[in-house]
């Protein structure tokens, strides 16, 4: 009888860097050569605050896609299984942007000398149900706004039916939103730092104990429920993890709030993401006859923006940015790849389209400038477009089964 001998080396232990598939660099490429072209394009028809906006939105694209930054499956996790880790991580973004704009705003002069203004919006009927909507819609389609463009820079083909249907909702919201806005009821804006005395000193403190409290009843939910953790995500070593692999969540939100304090002072205003939307429905709308110009939403200062070109305006900049910033963020990690989908995956992102469409311009935005921007203005109703949304999550994780979409159980691990 052969007997085999005994191998006692042992294996070289692997490195992170394998656990990563090799850059596109055709891809990278491209999209470089993309990228440099519309900035050019860029610098010589528009204002210099354009090709600055398009390198912000690369970077925003590339941080979201980099960490998988979600907001979707923040609200999902906590309201499915009582994870709350993602949550905290927006709760960091966000005390981060407050910190960040209370000196910006209180100034109140950006980059160029214009003046800055946050995102402040009513207290009314449009924001409970619009938010509401929005929660539903992101569950259904997969992806909230910043998430659509992403996952669309990432390849993932059905979101480009979901951006496809975001489009189309924001077009017919923008079309019902005098309704809304005029013939319901609602609050005047509400900013916690010019509407109640406090100040944005005060304001910035009331925030910080506002986030901490609300981190610590997501801890106090973990203990109850014992959630799974997320599974940790393949990422490079040293600083080659800059451009490949997974960021930390917690590192991804630190630069995102600085991005968006950026915009504020570059553009005079947060970031946003939906008003492009609006913008380009209009825009084919138009072109096949409908009379755009006589809707409510585009009298006053938004008739200039569906005159001019989509390029001249700064939230269609930011747009092609984070899809361009995603598509090379993809492309770096080796995970660019057109996906497949089924019929029942097609149809949740028509539905969800839809309804994050027409709710993001019923609730003035959607995670980015609602509840991000809002948020980090001060402003009331990004509290509220986050409990609207919350409580539309959990409508949706009794939605998600009839499209053939997963929810996760108190036994699942997730990234």
């Amino acid at each position: 009888m052969n007997v085999q001998p005994i191998d006692n080396t042992k294996p070289p232990k692997r490195q992170k860097d394998t656990e990563l598939n090799r850059p596109q660099l055709p891809l990278i490429i491209g999209g470089l050569v993309v990228g440099a072209v519309l900035l050019v394009y860029l610098m010589v028809t528009q204002t210099i605050v354009q090709p600055l906006l398009l390198v912000i939105g690369l970077l925003l694209g590339y941080t979201l896609f980099h960490a998988r930054f979600g907001f979707t499956s923040a609200f999902r996790r906590m309201m499915s299984v009582g994870n709350g880790q993602a949550v905290r991580s927006h709760l960091v973004m966000l005390a981060v942007a407050v910190t960040l704009f209370a000196p910006i705003l209180a100034f109140g002069y950006s980059f160029f000398g214009d003046g800055v203004s946050g995102y402040v919006s009513p207290v009314g009927v449009s924001l409970f149900v619009g938010a509401f909507m929005f929660g539903v819609g992101m569950q259904l389609g997969g992806g909230c706004a910043s998430g659509t463009l992403y996952a669309v820079g990432g390849g993932r083909s059905v979101m480009f039916v979901t951006l496809l249907f975001f489009i189309v909702g924001s077009t017919i919201g923008a079309y019902h939103l005098p309704f809304w806005t005029e013939d319901l009821p609602a609050f005047e804006p509400v900013s916690l730092a010019t509407s109640t005395g406090l100040g944005y000193t005060g304001a910035w403190v009331l925030s910080i104990g506002l986030f901490a409290l609300i981190a610590w009843i997501t801890l106090v939910v973990e203990r109850k429920k014992r959630p799974p953790r997320m599974a940790p995500k393949p990422s490079a070593n040293g600083w080659k993890r800059i451009f490949r692999g997974s960021w930390p969540l917690f590192a991804a939100a630190v630069v995102l709030a600085v991005l968006n304090a950026l915009t504020l002072m570059t553009r005079g205003a947060p970031w946003g993401i939906t008003s492009a939307f609006a913008l380009w429905g209009s825009k084919v709308a138009q072109f096949f006859g409908i009379d755009v110009a006589s809707w409510g939403y585009w009298q006053g200062a938004n008739a200039a923006v569906l005159d001019a070109s989509i390029f001249a305006d700064s939230t269609t900049v930011l747009n092609f940015g984070v899809i361009l910033g995603a598509f090379l963020a993809s492309a770096a990690g080796g995970l660019f790849k057109l996906s497949r989908f089924s019929g029942k995956n097609a149809a949740a992102s028509v539905f969800g389209g839809l309804l994050m469409g027409y709710g993001a311009r019923l609730a003035f935005g959607c995670n980015i400038g609602a509840y991000f921007g809002g948020i980090a203005s001060f402003s009331l109703h990004g509290y509220i477009w986050g409990v609207m949304a919350l409580a539309g999550t959990f409508l949706a994780l009794y939605l998600r089964p009839m499209f053939g979409l997963s929810v996760p159980k108190p036994k699942d691990s997730f990234c």
